[in-house]
């Protein structure tokens, strides 16, 4: 029985369901009770990274289904499939971290090698944690099949003494019982009470700035990623990506129809109008290398530059992912930007319409809470800035949403830890003065290797007060949900031999987010001795396995820690073959 709606010698199922040749295929499918009619129709994957680790991920198998009764529905034949997860707010903290940002390249792999090995014509991605929402965009990208994303939502945010709570909130509360000002019963308390429901953390940090993101990009459809995990409501969504895949496969518009330069710099804006994570730094050029779109961290924070800062979201402002939905969500934000003429409007999304058209039918209108207006912002640039100067030659970032402009400058002595555990420790025993810049280095994508994140150490020093008092800089990265002056993604990193492996206790470091600088009172002659007598990387325990394959394989956090050459070098597309 042949499909005569769509043409299948174009598609990449074909390879599996067509012709005589392929009889012991069909054989296989017959076995899971699929019908004659469904192995003739197209075959979408529908790829979750669910599992058990975390509320994060804890959802996206139920919501999995209501994808495939879309896809059902549109005339596909939807095949479910699992990758991995590394949820980064179990993995903070210890060794555990350096599998994180791994882990994002691992999802594209797998993604890619299920997809290419079962022959899927398009996708449906669910993701619901921090590295799993880029490593599922980027799969998307990197394959150019009719794709459509959905963020798996947020978490509810807890309740204590009349005040929303977070697990912002636990970590923070770590830092102010390791001072003395919680008791082991208020920490207790506050533990129990901070995630109260599936889903991902509810403040904009990594998750739910990617979820902003994918439907800013035009991969997810609109208002999609809002709704919180257990809203049933979700379904509507779910069931609407599946049917909207088919439309994509029926017109044949693919992921790089999408992800164009335009729709990344779209991408962009959000992050900086919502205070998003600085990890979209390393998001937006890992992307854009699937696409082979040149656009580096320095593209990334040129967006953030120009970006007024309007929306009032955790750790920066007062609110959390739930209080966006219930203002309009992502669709009444871009609205503002269009206001202002920040939004390409020409962009393709997931629905086959325009993001100006898409726009044309939203309702909602800021509500000056939650969302400002474009017009009286918040702050009139971005809550993200990217550096530069002697000490990052290759570039650094750090989130200011929620800082006042004298914040935004700081002048220190360096007191320098060669890994995270070395500065959590001296951070906990006190052994830091007021005015310092803590640096932690050998924390880059290959130095950790992993470029961990630096939550612990950030939030001890919020819970001591201390917050505002030192600045912080790494080779590695900061949670989405790090408040302070703490820069990250300094590049080149110390493993590759970058300024910061160079810095000695004492050197004066220079921090200034408004003039972009980041500088150690070194002249060049200086830095080129020490340069000189340097010893080389330091040695690392991961000699074999993953985290050592990765080591050598990743680039620089500038181009988005990527580990293969792009679309730039490739030969062909898998949709073509």
């Amino acid at each position: 029985m042949q499909n005569t709606r769509f043409d299948k010698s174009k598609l990449p199922s074909r390879h599996v369901t067509e012709g005589p040749a392929r009889a012991p295929h069909r054989s296989y499918f017959y076995a899971m009770g699929i019908s004659e009619e469904e192995i003739h129709q197209p075959w979408v994957g529908v790829a979750t990274c669910w599992n058990e680790a975390a509320p994060c991920n804890i959802a996206l198998n139920r919501q999995a289904q209501s994808v495939k009764g879309g896809v059902k529905k549109g005339g596909g034949t939807p095949r479910e499939f699992t990758t991995i997860t590394v949820t980064d707010g179990i993995a903070m903290g210890h060794e555990g971290m350096r599998s994180s940002l791994a882990s994002r390249e691992a999802i594209a792999d797998t993604v890619e090698l299920t997809m290419r090995g079962h022959c899927y014509d398009a996708i449906v991605g669910l993701a619901g944690c921090d590295k799993s929402l880029p490593g599922m965009m980027m799969a998307m990208v990197r394959l150019n099949t009719p794709s459509v994303f959905i963020y798996g939502g947020s978490i509810l945010p807890g309740r204590l003494d009349g005040k929303d709570v977070t697990v912002q909130d636990v970590f923070e509360a770590v830092g102010k019982h390791q001072a003395g000002n919680m008791s082991d019963a208020e920490l207790e308390v506050l533990e129990r009470i901070a995630c109260p429901s599936a889903g991902a953390c509810g403040g904009q940090f990594t998750a739910n700035t990617m979820a902003c993101v994918s439907e800013a990009i035009g991969l997810a459809l609109m208002n999609s990623s809002g709704a919180p995990a257990p809203y049933e409501s979700r379904d509507q969504y779910g069931e609407a990506s599946g049917v909207a895949v088919m439309k994509l496969i029926d017109k044949n518009i693919r992921a790089r129809d999408i992800v164009t330069r335009k729709s990344l710099e779209n991408a962009a804006r959000i992050v900086a109008c919502t205070g998003g994570s600085t990890n979209a730094g390393l998001h937006l050029p890992a992307i854009a290398h699937e696409a082979g779109i040149d656009f580096d961290l320095f593209d990334v924070c040129d967006i953030f530059k120009d970006t007024p800062y309007f929306v009032d979201l955790k750790p920066g402002g007062q609110y959390v992912a739930k209080d966006l939905y219930e203002s309009g969500g992502v669709p009444v934000v871009m609205k503002e930007l269009r206001k202002a003429g920040l939004i390409h409007e020409d962009c393709m999304t997931a629905s086959g319409r325009t993001m100006g058209e898409e726009l044309d039918m939203i309702q909602g209108e800021a509500d000056d809470k939650v969302i400002y207006h474009i017009s009286s912002p918040i702050t009139k640039t971005g809550g993200v800035v990217g550096l530069k100067g002697n000490l990052a030659p290759e570039g650094a970032i750090v989130k200011v949403a929620g800082m006042s402009p004298e914040e935004q400058v700081f002048s220190g002595p360096a007191r320098v830890f060669e890994c995270e555990e070395d500065a959590f420790e001296a951070v906990k025993a006190r052994q830091y003065e007021e005015g310092e810049v803590i640096v932690i280095r050998n924390e880059g994508p290959a130095g950790g290797p992993g470029m961990r994140e630096m939550l612990a150490t950030t939030a001890a020093l919020s819970g001591q007060g201390m917050g505002k008092k030192v600045a912080l800089i790494t080779d590695g990265r900061f949670s989405g949900a790090t408040r302070g002056f703490c820069v990250g993604h300094v590049g080149p990193e110390a493993a590759h031999g970058g300024p910061i492996a160079l810095l000695e206790n004492g050197d004066v470091i220079t921090l200034n987010a408004t003039t972009g600088e980041l500088s150690v009172a070194l002249t060049d002659d200086e830095l080129a001795t020490r340069k000189a007598n340097w010893k080389g990387p330091r040695k690392t325990i991961y000699d074999t396995g993953a985290l050592w394959k990765y080591a050598q394989l990743v680039g620089g956090a500038r181009k988005g820690a990527v580990t293969h050459p792009g679309a730039e070098t490739e030969s062909h597309v898998y949709m073509d073959l």
